[in-house]
């Protein structure tokens, strides 16, 4: 029987996979992955056939043990006692964690979380950072406490985001971010030795969940803001305006200038993109798809569908980000 420290994974997501993939192989001189706890198997698709989580799917493909309560309680508390875990690493698990079960391991819960802290503490901070064109972001390793996102952090790692990087990209990123973060930091951790400081809380900002009603396009905002938003909101929910009575999907888009000014929403062009102004510069349209349809480059999309030059499409002004 092994004598090494033992440590569990909470986690449902593919942002998960690096460092999980990273306790199983190289952290297995310092710790004994013992169990996996994710989300239970959700019906999806079409047939609306039971699938496992990316997490899941691993843990059962390395005959890992796997626990997939419908919500984490008292017995999943009992289990992680009675298996005799030192420490739990979370991240991206998607329920909230009691008092008993942060309690239940020697050392504690320790979660990744996809920002600088204390900026972007909440639901979304992966697309709300690049949303609000920031240029760098990272994963910090922090304690979990009774409040969000809110306690004292050991270490992070950075990353850039790039001009043209997606929400995938970054989310990409971030979960790569996890392995040198675990390289500096597994040893320590599984003995209860590292050391941690306290968040600046007036420098804390949240996010919000982003919802399907984050897709509509405000042209009163810049044209690089929107720009953002639907780098920040890709795949999911993506980026669309009102046309007549159809919803008009958007897909890739870049920023330029034009010496034709016109009200915001105003189609400037129409031809191999579509241009359309903002508040300050112009949106560069270069694909569209419209319901049922395939995302079409628009020079092929305005062959079966007209978008008239000078008419003024609808702006939807947006809940703020950043609550």
């Amino acid at each position: 029987m092994s004598s090494l420290p033992k440590v569990v994974y909470f986690g449902a997501d593919a942002i998960c996979l690096p460092g999980l993939r990273y306790l199983v192989e190289q952290g297995a001189g310092h710790c004994e992955l013992v169990g996996v706890v994710s989300q239970p198997d959700r019906r999806q698709g079409r047939g609306r056939k039971l699938q496992a989580n990316p997490v899941a799917a691993y843990a059962r493909e390395m005959g890992i043990p796997l626990q997939q309560p419908e919500k984490p309680d008292g017995d999943l508390a009992e289990w992680l006692r009675g298996v005799g875990v030192s420490l739990g690493f979370v991240m991206a698990y998607g329920h909230f964690l009691p008092r008993a079960l942060r309690e239940a391991p020697s050392f504690g819960l320790l979660n990744f979380h996809g920002s600088l802290l204390p900026a972007y503490r909440g639901a979304s901070p992966v697309e709300t950072a690049i949303a609000m064109g920031e240029r760098e972001t990272g994963v910090c390793l922090m304690q979990i406490a009774k409040e969000m996102d809110a306690g004292e952090v050991a270490d992070c790692e950075r990353i850039l985001i790039e001009s043209s990087d997606t929400a995938v990209d970054v989310r990409a990123k971030v979960g790569a971010a996890v392995v040198p973060l675990l390289e500096r930091t597994l040893a320590a951790a599984v003995r209860g030795d590292l050391d941690f400081k306290t968040q600046d809380a007036k420098r804390a900002t949240y996010c919000r969940k982003i919802g399907k009603e984050d897709g509509a396009l405000d042209f009163t905002q810049s044209a690089a803001m929107i720009e953002a938003r639907l780098r920040a909101f890709t795949p999911w929910p993506g980026g669309y305006f009102e046309h007549g009575s159809q919803r008009i999907r958007v897909g890739r888009c870049t920023v330029t200038s034009s010496c034709e000014k016109g009200e915001p929403g105003r189609v400037l062009s129409v031809g191999q993109t579509l241009e359309v102004a903002a508040t300050e510069g112009v949106l560069q349209i270069h694909e569209l798809q419209r319901p049922g349809g395939r995302m079409l480059p628009v020079a092929d999309f305005v062959r079966g569908y007209a978008i008239q030059l000078g008419e003024v499409l609808p702006s939807v002004a947006g809940a703020p980000l950043l609550v």
